[in-house]
C-alpha cells in the first residue's frame, strides 16, 4: 500500500510515557523540544509504507504510536519479516547516519504515529549535541544486537515452539513497559507470524492452541495475555 499520511497535531515529547523506556528518546527536556520543532507528526493507516528497501535514505521516522513492521526481499521475492518496531524505535537511523539506502521496508501493522525528521535536519541536531550522538550510537549497537539474537533464535533454538515463544515474549515485553500484565495486540497473520518466527502457518497455529491448552497464553481475538512468562522462557 502506498503511504498515505494525514497531518497530526504536534504532541510533546517531554510528555511521552516511553521517553524513558526507549533508548535514543531518553533526552533532556531542552533536547527534545529541539526534537519536536525539526520533526513532523503523521497518522498513518494500516498498510501505509514508511519507506521501501534500497530507496535513497531521506529521513528517519521515530514511532510515538503503533507498530511497524520491518522486512527484506530476495531477488526472487521471498520475504523475511526481521522485527516488529514499536513506540520509540527509530526507523531508518543507520541508513541515514551512513549515507546509504535503507536495508529493509517499513510498513505499518496498525493505524501508526511516527515523528519523521529529514536527514539533513536530524544529522545537524545530532553535530550540534554531542549527548545525542551517543544515544544513536546506543541506538545502532542495540540494533546490531537485537539482530544478532535473531539470527541466534532462527538458528540455534531446538524446535519452533521454542522460536514462537521467545517471539511472544519479546512482544509481551515491549508492549508491557515495565508493567506486570505483559498484554499486547497481535497485528500479524498466522502467516506473518510464522515468517517472522521461521517455521509454517501451521505449526504457529498448533503451537498457539498448544500454549492455550498450557494455560501459558490466553487469546480473545487479536489480544494476547502472557500468563506464565517464566514458564514460557523455559519453553524458549
Amino acid at each position: 500500500m502506498a503511504l498515505t499520511r494525514q497531518k497530526r497535531s504536534s504532541t510533546n515529547c517531554s510528555n511521552c510515557e516511553f521517553r524513558s523506556l526507549r533508548m535514543f528518546c531518553n533526552l533532556s527536556s531542552e533536547q527534545l523540544k529541539e526534537l519536536d520543532a525539526i520533526g513532523t507528526q503523521w497518522q498513518l493507516p494500516k498498510g501505509a509504507v514508511l519507506f521501501q528497501e534500497d530507496d535513497p535514505s531521506s529521513s528517519v521516522a521515530i514511532i510515538c504510536d503503533g507498530q511497524v513492521k520491518l522486512s527484506c526481499a530476495s531477488p526472487e521475492g521471498k520475504t523475511l519479516i526481521l522485527k516488529i518496531a514499536v513506540p520509540g524505535d527509530v526507523l531508518g537511523l543507520g541508513a541515514v547516519v551512513s549515507g546509504t539506502p535503507y536495508e529493509v521496508t517499513a510498513e505499518a501493522i496498525e493505524p501508526t504515529v511516527v515523528k519523521n525528521i529529514h536527514r539533513e535536519d536530524f544529522l545537524a541536531f545530532l553535530e550540534r549535541h554531542g549527548e545525542v550522538s551517543m544515544h544513536a550510537a546506543r541506538s545502532l549497537s542495540s540494533e546490531y544486537k537485537n539482530a544478532f539474537y535473531e539470527a541466534r533464535r532462527l538458528a540455534l533454538s531446538p524446535s519452533a515452539a521454542a522460536r514462537l515463544a521467545s517471539v511472544l515474549l519479546d512482544w509481551g515485553r515491549n508492549a508491557s513497559c515495565g508493567k506486570p500484565q505483559m498484554q499486547f495486540t497481535m497485528a500479524l497473520t498466522h502467516e506473518e507470524l510464522a515468517n517472522l518466527a521461521g517455521t509454517s502457518r501451521e505449526t504457529v497455529t498448533r503451537v498457539l492452541g498448544r500454549l492455550q491448552k498450557e494455560h501459558l497464553i490466553q487469546v480473545h481475538g487479536a489480544t494476547f495475555t502472557i500468563l506464565a512468562p517464566e514458564k514460557l522462557a523455559q519453553l524458549s
